[in-house]
């Protein structure tokens, strides 16, 4: 799907199994088009196939790929990173705080068990290329990427905003109202997203897990992610036991209850995430 003369977004369709069911999921995978080509995201294994078919559709060669940028260390992000690499030659790069878990993906999956992580993730990949906040890439064609550092979701989350285009590329930063909550940090969620509320005159947010939203609606979508973020918040404060902490996988089930989730939805990353907001629960005492 063409978002501007130079943005272009791929939906890559997967799915995720746990012991309460499958979940449907999908994920966005972007190509920056100027005198360069720049993949953001790999989506999981085997996604090379749709990236590399649309390429061709719009005129392109694997080769012509010159950096993969991945804007964190998820299954889902850096999947098809090998093959990719292999088939275009492409530079990889990312924020130091996912270094780690991309270049050992063994490492990835003992500190963070994701049902499925092997059959989404081919193999580590190494990193070219360190990106810090405030890091301008210059693509020519009046087109300079800036690289905001966006953590909660994950420590090195990274979000790239097209400035030419005014579009901003946000990975996982901005959670979906109604989605799987998935973050790390709850508190360092929060003020990433007020901080990609900060940018003025926003044409295009392009989420990995929603589709493209533009002008007022960009906005719209990061408070609703703010709202989403509270009331999961809100709710865990309702639920907790006053002898924290209680019995994770039993807690989380009647959170996911409460939030009208289903079930299937239950599996480490999400218990994680709810982790996270009782330890936040925990600091604000």
């Amino acid at each position: 799907m063409q978002i501007t003369d130079h943005v272009h977004a791929i939906k890559i369709p997967f799915q995720v199994k746990t012991d309460y069911g499958t979940l449907d999921r999908f994920v966005y995978a972007y190509l920056i088009c100027g005198d360069k080509i720049f993949l953001v995201d790999s989506g999981v294994s085997s996604s090379e196939k749709i990236i590399l078919d649309y390429l061709e559709k719009i005129g392109h060669k694997a080769r012509d790929i010159s950096l993969l940028i991945l804007t964190h260390s998820h299954p889902d992000h850096v999947g098809s990173a090998s093959s990719i690499q292999r088939r275009s030659g492409c530079e990889i790069a990312a924020h130091l705080n996912e270094k780690s878990w991309i270049e050992d993906v063994g490492l990835q999956f003992k500190e963070r068990p994701v049902p499925n992580f092997h059959s989404m993730v081919e193999g580590p990949v190494q990193l070219d290329h360190v990106l810090k906040d405030g890091d301008i890439i210059d693509m020519g064609r009046n087109l300079n990427v800036e690289i905001i550092h966006t953590p909660g979701h994950s420590a090195g989350s990274i979000s790239l905003y097209i400035q030419g285009d005014s579009v901003l590329i946000t990975g996982d930063a901005v959670p979906l109202r109604g989605d799987l909550p998935i973050y790390d940090d709850f508190a360092e969620s929060v003020r990433s997203i007020e901080k990609l509320k900060s940018i003025k005159d926003l044409n295009v947010l392009l989420a990995s897990w929603d589709h493209p939203q533009e002008d007022n609606k960009a906005y719209q979508r990061m408070d609703e992610a703010l709202n989403y973020l509270q009331h999961i918040q809100e709710v865990v404060d309702m639920l907790s036991p006053d002898n924290y902490p209680p019995n994770l996988i039993e807690f989380s089930k009647l959170v996911l209850k409460e939030l009208g989730l289903p079930e299937a939805a239950l599996n480490p990353i999400v218990v994680r995430s709810f982790q996270a907001n009782l330890k936040n629960n925990t600091n604000r005492i």
